[in-house]
C-alpha cells in the first residue's frame, strides 16, 4: 500500500493583490478611485494589494461589477494563495518536529511499498507521509492514539522497547483489515471456524490462508498475515477494530508452520474470552508473564493442537524418533512440525533437533 501523492506543487504562490494592482496599472485606476467605485475604504484597498486583507466572496462580486473581472476568478485566486500559505505553514511546522520521524522504520516503510520514497527525501515530507500513514494529524495526536490510549500495548515489554517500529507493524495490520469485509461478530461462529483451521494443520498454510480469512470473515474476525518489522519480534496481534468486528494479525516471524499455528490459536484465544481488550504478543513473552490471560492463550493453542492427554501418554513412551513423530501426528491430524515444536519449547528434544520435520513457509512479500 502506498499513499497517495500530489503532483510537484511550487512554493510560490501569486497573491490576488497583485493581480489586482496590475489590472488597475492597465486600466490607468488607482487605488482611490477604486475605493470609490465599491464604495469601500482606501485602506481596505491598499490591503487587498499588498496582501494583508483576503479578498471575501462579496468584496469579489463588487470587483467583477467594478472592474469587469469576474468573481469566480478573483475567488480562486484567493483560495490558492490561502491554500499555499497554509501549506506553507504546515511545511515549517512539520519540519520543526523531525526528530520525531527518526526511529520509525521509514527505509522498511519504502521497500515495502507503504510510504513513497520521494516522501521521505525532507524531513517536513518524511513528518508529513508517516502522519498520513497512521491516520494522524501530529505527533501528539500519535502519541495519544499509539501510546497512551493503548494500555494493552504498553504492558508488552516488547512493544515498548520499539514503539514506533510496533506500531508502524499493527498499522499496517489496521490498513490491511480495511480491505476485508467481515460480518458482525459471533462468538459461536468463531469457534466453529477455529475447529475448522485445526483440521487445515497439515497443509501449507499460505494455500489455506485464503480460504481460513474467508471463513473468519464470516465470524466477524478479519486474519492478515504481516511481515515482521526491524526489532520488534512480534508474534501476532489480536484487536477490536470496532464493537462487533476482530483482527487477528500474525507475523509469520519464523516461517515455520509450527510457530504459525501457535501463534494463530493464541490470538484466537484472546478474541474468544469475551473481554473486548487488545493484546500484542511476542516470542517469550507469554512464558515469561505472570498474565493469567497470557498464559491461558499459551494453553489454549497448546491444548488444541496436541491434546494434554494424548501428549502425555506419547512422552510416557520417550520415542521421539523420527517416525514415532510423524505417527503420533497422524493420529492427532496435525503436522508433524507441531509435534517437533512442542517438544522442543518443553525441553524434551534440544532446539535443533528434527527442525526438518518442520514445513518452511517460504513467503514472498508483494510490494
Amino acid at each position: 500500500m502506498t499513499n497517495e501523492h500530489l503532483a510537484w506543487k511550487p512554493n510560490w504562490a501569486i497573491s490576488p493583490g497583485e493581480i489586482l494592482a496590475e489590472a488597475l496599472e492597465e486600466r490607468g485606476m488607482s487605488q482611490s478611485e477604486l475605493a470609490r467605485r465599491m464604495d469601500r475604504p482606501v485602506k481596505t484597498i491598499n490591503q487587498i494589494v499588498n496582501g494583508k486583507a483576503a479578498i471575501t466572496h462579496d468584496t469579489a462580486i463588487q470587483l467583477e461589477l467594478a472592474i469587469g473581472i469576474s468573481a469566480r476568478l478573483w475567488n480562486g485566486l484567493e483560495s490558492n494563495f490561502r491554500e499555499h500559505l497554509a501549506a506553507l505553514r504546515a511545511e515549517l511546522e512539520l519540519e520543526s518536529v523531525a526528530d520525531w520521524a527518526k526511529d520509525f522504520p521509514s527505509i522498511e516503510m519504502v521497500r515495502l511499498g507503504l510510504i513513497a520514497r520521494e516522501a521521505v527525501e525532507t524531513k517536513g515530507g518524511k513528518v508529513a507521509a508517516l502522519l498520513s500513514f497512521f491516520g494522524v494529524s501530529s505527533p501528539t495526536a500519535w502519541e495519544r492514539q499509539w501510546i497512551n490510549s493503548a494500555p494493552a500495548f504498553r504492558e508488552s515489554p516488547t512493544y515498548m522497547t520499539a514503539p514506533k517500529v510496533a506500531a508502524t507493524w499493527l498499522r499496517w495490520g489496521e490498513i490491511q483489515a480495511n480491505q476485508i469485509k467481515t460480518a458482525p461478530f459471533s462468538a459461536k461462529a468463531f469457534r466453529a471456524a477455529i475447529t475448522d483451521f485445526r483440521g487445515l494443520t497439515r497443509r501449507d498454510p499460505l494455500l489455506v490462508f485464503d480460504r481460513m480469512r474467508e471463513v473468519a470473515a464470516a465470524s466477524g474476525v478479519v486474519l492478515v498475515l504481516t511481515p515482521e518489522l526491524r526489532s520488534t519480534h512480534l508474534s501476532g496481534a489480536a484487536r477490536w477494530l470496532t464493537a462487533d468486528r476482530a483482527l487477528i494479525q500474525v507475523s509469520l516471524r519464523h516461517k515455520t508452520d509450527d510457530q504459525f499455528w501457535f501463534s494463530l490459536f493464541h490470538e484466537a484465544r484472546h478474541i474468544l474470552v469475551g473481554k473486548k481488550r487488545d493484546f500484542v504478543d511476542a516470542d517469550g513473552e507469554a512464558d515469561k508473564s505472570s498474565s493469567s490471560t497470557e498464559k491461558d492463550a499459551d494453553k489454549f493453542a497448546r491444548d488444541l493442537l496436541i491434546p494434554l492427554s494424548a501428549y502425555n501418554e506419547f512422552l510416557r513412551a520417550a520415542n521421539f524418533s523420527e517416525s514415532s513423530i510423524r505417527n503420533f501426528a497422524i493420529a492427532l491430524g496435525v503436522a508433524p512440525g507441531i509435534v517437533v515444536g512442542r517438544l522442543q519449547h518443553d525441553g524434551h528434544v534440544v532446539p535443533s533437533a528434527l527442525n526438518y520435520l518442520k514445513r518452511r513457509i517460504n513467503w514472498v512479500v508483494s510490494t
